[in-house]
């Protein structure tokens, strides 16, 4: 039996986000400069896009560019903008062939004019597809997100639009980025590395979270359902203990 058949498609996490990391190590191993593996992982990006389409998954977020990653070396960044607008454009027909709609997240008005108009296109044109919603996470921290979304809660309340008293949890959510999106279950990080690096702060509060040794680009859609798989055998408790929730 295959990996996707053993997938209970009835506990599919519907939202998992992805930590995309290793392209330059991965790179690295193979004699080429960091601009090679940012490449080779779009590759990953179609594939896992597709597996998560098969299993049944509504929502998934990739972290692709955090505000931090515009300290790293120009070339390097120029190269990443050049990649995003060459791989929107390249994709965007077969998002529409597949059903998947495109979003964004993040300080996208920081993203250079050209790589923002792409994207916006691309939105638009795969606004009305009704299969998974892929996220992009573009110019994106979490800090920046929750600082964000204080400041506009600060102005609301200035207006009068809204007491402090009446400030929630649920309305906190209003203001977030993802306020439109549920909130991952399952969050998935390669390379090795054990942080989640100030992405979905708020958002993966009760995530399940998948670490994986294997580089970006050598991660597969068999490699999505074995996390998922894994995210199915896990007991998610909510503050609850195993006895509350096998006798309710």
């Amino acid at each position: 039996m295959s990996q996707i058949e053993l997938i209970d498609k009835t506990k599919v996490p519907q939202h998992i986000a992805i930590i995309m990391d290793g392209n330059g190590r991965w790179a690295k191993q193979q004699g080429e400069n960091r601009i090679y593996g940012h490449y080779e992982g779009v590759n990953s990006v179609r594939d896992v896009v597709e597996g998560a389409g098969q299993a049944g998954v509504k929502f998934i977020t990739l972290y692709a560019f955090s505000t931090e990653n515009w300290n790293r070396p120009k070339e390097e960044v120029d190269a990443l903008m050049e990649l995003l607008v060459a791989t929107i454009s390249m994709e965007t027909p077969q998002l529409n062939k597949k059903n998947v709609r495109l979003q964004a997240i993040g300080n996208l008005n920081s993203l250079p004019p050209a790589c923002l108009a792409e994207l916006n296109e691309s939105i638009d044109l795969t606004a009305n597809n009704t299969g998974l919603t892929l996220v992009l996470a573009l110019s994106y921290s979490s800090k920046w997100e929750i600082i964000s979304a204080i400041k506009q809660i600060a102005n609301d309340v200035k207006d009068g639009k809204i007491s402090p008293d009446e400030i929630s949890e649920k309305n906190i959510q209003q203001y977030l980025c993802t306020k439109h999106i549920p909130d991952p279950e399952l969050m998935i990080r390669t390379s090795g590395e054990h942080r989640i690096s100030n992405f979905l702060l708020w958002q993966l509060a009760y995530a399940e979270f998948y670490f994986t040794d294997k580089l970006w680009p050598d991660f597969r859609k068999a490699d999505l359902f074995e996390a998922i798989l894994n995210y199915q055998n896990r007991e998610r408790r909510f503050g609850k203990t195993s006895e509350q929730l096998t006798n309710p």
